[in-house]
């Protein structure tokens, strides 16, 4: 039995896939239990501020893999709640129902806490993860994409009606979601070369994307060769004003954001891949571009 939080995200019903594939089974948290039932899956109600779902989840379980986290927000305090408190709290409900195990997904920002409150909160939580006594493993993804993703389809889109703006030149890794959910479950067992490591995996492009070769090649998973110009990190902050006036607290472009866009090296550490008897990404990015467009054309988002 896994303990799983964000089950209901991206990431986490990618990770509840693949522990259907692997006809694992799961006690996952949500806030507002999905209707449709999964095998294997039972659903906790409540959050990572909700001590008695918490203690629910652990129960029994002999690992937690705790994906749950906040990424954006106008309110920068928001962070430390979710990303900070909530870890925390997880941590301590794991040790009181035993569980010793106990896989944490941050994020490349928190390399650099100095450029966003978001890497900031991410960093302050590995210090929570890694204090913490359990037998733990920290996963730092790079840009994660594939089906279901909302944040990476903002450039399908754009690549779609000719024009995708990166930001200033830079190099940024990959990896699909589907190969990152299957990295948390054989990170489970933990053991030697695991246990007390802190990864950064990607897709195996040695050097990561360049921002405009990324951009070209979601031009070429939806049939368009667009146009990609670098916008400068002062016109960023304008766009991110008027997204955040828009769209308000559904803003993707927030403040915050444009703070670790703006870094030129999010290339995932060589010297923190995770040792290729335990995994190795299976899904080049050219592919799985191509198949996350054709699913966004399926669902009609395209």
């Amino acid at each position: 039995m896994l303990a799983l939080t964000g089950g209901t995200g991206f990431v986490g019903q990618a990770t509840l896939d693949a522990i259907a594939r692997g006809n694992l089974s799961a006690r996952a948290l949500a806030r507002k239990v999905p209707g449709d039932s999964r095998p294997g899956i039972e659903w906790v109600r409540g959050s990572l501020s909700d001590r008695a779902a918490l203690a629910r989840l652990v129960d029994g379980a002999e690992a937690a893999i705790h994906i749950a986290g906040l990424t954006s927000t106008l309110v920068p305090a928001e962070f430390e709640a979710a990303n900070v408190a909530g870890t925390l709290a997880l941590i301590e409900a794991a040790k009181a129902a035993g569980v010793r195990r106990f896989v944490f997904v941050s994020s490349l920002a928190a390399r650099r806490p100095d450029l966003s409150a978001y890497g900031a909160s991410k960093a302050r939580a590995e210090k929570v993860v890694a204090a913490s006594g359990l037998d733990w493993t920290i996963v730092r993804p790079p840009a994660v994409y594939g089906p279901r993703d909302r944040d990476m389809f903002e450039l399908f889109r754009a690549a779609r009606r000719g024009v995708v703006p990166m930001p200033p030149a830079g190099r940024a890794s990959m990896i699909h979601v589907d190969d990152l959910a299957d990295l948390l479950l054989a990170l489970v067992p933990g053991g030697e070369g695991v246990s007390g490591a802190v990864f950064e995996p990607d897709d195996g492009r040695e050097g990561g994307w360049p921002h405009r070769e990324l951009a070209l090649a979601i031009g070429t998973a939806v049939g368009r060769r667009p146009w990609v110009p670098h916008l400068p990190r002062g016109v960023l902050d304008w766009a991110s004003r008027i997204d955040c006036a828009v769209r308000r607290d559904k803003a993707r472009l927030t403040p915050d954001r444009v703070g670790y866009m703006c870094h030129p090296d999010w290339v995932a550490d060589p010297a923190r891949a995770v040792p290729t008897d335990r995994w190795r990404p299976r899904i080049p990015t050219p592919h799985g571009l191509a198949a996350t467009a054709q699913w966004y054309r399926d669902k009609g988002w395209l």
